[in-house]
């Protein structure tokens, strides 16, 4: 690694709030989610106003939108469109065969931190990692969502574009990162100008590498070009 992360610019229990309140709200709406909106809201409060705004700018299209219409409106979006995806690797590699070793790659990460993620979500989806960051691993969890920046800020993008209400809870999960440097807008600029790549022509079937829990070496992370070291 060459240079060094930017430090947090919130503190720990300001972060713990924020990413485990998006966490539960970026996850497709239920019930059980409903019933927690007066608790969110509530910690909301204890957050700085460019985050706890966004989280209660969303809570109230919440409690005002009928729930079969949330559930609609959350699978049209995020379940449709490639630009509009809650899976960090997709937007560096799409669906070719090194997205392989990038969700090995998360994998490995939580298992370092002691947590073993379940079998009902893929390891890079943008729920598994805040609630990671928010209850396991602060630091690893953050690095995680830096390595992916440049995908989270297309993500954030096309919400906006797309004046979806789900764009305050990216919002506030950016507003909980450094600001993107010259080289991440750069990355950021070919991805939405090319989307995420498709599979290569010729390239040797993916062979996904064995892997032990108590492993000492660290597999490479592919990502963007610009992402922070």
């Amino acid at each position: 690694m060459t240079g060094r992360r930017p430090k947090p610019v919130l503190p720990p229990g300001q972060l713990t709030i924020a990413w485990q309140s998006v966490s539960l709200l970026l996850d497709y709406p239920d019930e059980d989610l409903l019933a927690r909106t007066d608790l969110l809201r509530s910690a909301s409060r204890e957050l700085p106003t460019t985050v706890g705004d966004s989280v209660r700018s969303f809570l109230d299209h919440l409690e005002a939108t009928p729930l079969p219409e949330l559930q609609a409106d959350y699978v049209e979006t995020f379940d449709s469109r490639r630009r509009c995806n809650l899976f960090l690797t997709y937007f560096a590699h799409g669906d070719t065969r090194k997205r392989g070793m990038a969700l090995l790659r998360f994998k490995q990460t939580y298992l370092r931190a002691g947590f073993e993620p379940g079998e009902a979500e893929l390891p890079d989806h943008l729920c598994v990692v805040l609630e990671f960051a928010a209850t396991i691993d602060q630091k690893l969890g953050r690095d995680l969502m830096l390595d992916h920046r440049a995908g989270l800020e297309l993500l954030r993008l096309s919400l906006r574009d797309k004046r979806s209400p789900w764009a305050h809870l990216v919002d506030a999960v950016t507003a909980t990162l450094p600001a993107l440097r010259g080289d991440e807008r750069d990355a950021v600029r070919r991805l939405a100008a090319e989307g995420p790549p498709e599979e290569e022509v010729g390239l040797a079937p993916f062979a996904s590498p064995t892997f032990s829990p108590g492993a000492s070496t660290l597999l490479p992370m592919p990502t963007f070009p610009g992402a922070r070291t």
